[in-house]
């Protein structure tokens, strides 16, 4: 065999090797490149969209009142020792004092007892003040700018919450002013709240919530609406697996959620959370039943 062959055999192999190098790196490349661009579906939290109660509210404050005290000034000597009041909650009819001479104080209603002495320096300082409060209702009064003149009336629900406890406590508007203050341009308005637990106290500071034009709305999660300039969206999780991208308008806000006026009907399954991790269209995996 001449030199020219060996040379042009050598040539050929080499060729060969690096065809069958490429060609190798390419279909090894197409074979992982489909095994990892198929990416699992997200998991996404659903939920049902459902009617929910929103409002307009007005908030203020104020300070508790008794819905009804009594005092009741006693001397120490006069007193039988063995019936000191304490903090508590008495009936009516019960005996809060009996003193030396035979008199007896009774509860005129049912309340909380309270007992506090007379400051130093006071005339009278051998005496005290027994206080019975009636607590079952708080009365509040707040006043409102007059512009809410036309929506203020007995009966308009309120909320009331307190920073001594993390709840809220449930009430009414009692009565209305006639009258508006012309140096506050302001209404006096008298609320009464529920107190059945006893929890809220005589001079207790309380923030008043007064609720009204209250509505039932188809409403979702806000963290399950995406807004984008002047439009709002929702997913839709259509057959449980493909999501569809849907315009919504917007109502009004409470608690966390917003009604939808348009866009979506009742018992409809959107997106909760999770929504930064899909797109029109797209496959998702529900996690939460």
């Amino acid at each position: 065999m001449t030199t020219s062959k060996k040379y042009k055999i050598i040539l050929i192999l080499i060729l060969i090797i690096i065809v069958v190098v490429i060609a190798g790196r390419y279909f090894i490349g197409q074979h992982f490149k489909k095994k990892f661009s198929v990416r699992p579906a997200p998991g996404v939290i659903v939920e049902q969209v459902a009617k929910s109660s929103f409002f307009e509210s007005i908030e203020t404050f104020g300070t508790a009142i008794a819905s009804n005290s009594k005092t009741y000034r006693v001397k120490k000597e006069e007193l039988n020792n063995q019936n000191l009041p304490d903090e508590k909650m008495v009936k009516k009819g019960d005996l809060i004092l009996e003193l030396l001479s035979g008199e007896k104080i009774i509860a005129e209603f049912d309340g909380k007892l309270g007992k506090r002495e007379i400051a130093q320096g006071v005339l009278g300082t051998d005496s005290f003040i027994v206080s019975l409060d009636a607590i079952s209702n708080i009365f509040v009064d707040i006043k409102i700018p007059e512009n809410f003149v036309g929506i203020l009336k007995p009966g308009l629900r309120i909320e009331a919450t307190s920073d001594a406890y993390d709840k809220i406590y449930q009430g009414k508007i009692e009565s209305v002013s006639s009258r508006i203050d012309p140096s506050t341009r302001s209404i006096l308005a008298r609320v009464l709240i529920q107190n059945d637990k006893y929890e809220l106290i005589p001079g207790q500071l309380l923030t008043i919530k007064i609720i009204y034009n209250e509505t039932e709305q188809l409403g979702v999660p806000e963290r399950s609406v995406t807004i984008q300039g002047s439009t709002a969206f929702v997913y839709v999780v259509k057959d449980g697996t493909t999501v569809e991208k849907r315009d919504v308008t917007l109502g009004k806000r409470n608690y966390g959620k917003v009604s939808i006026i348009d866009g979506l009907t009742e018992n409809e399954t959107i997106i909760a959370e999770g929504i930064s991790k899909v797109r029109d269209k797209a496959k998702v995996k529900i996690i939460n039943q």
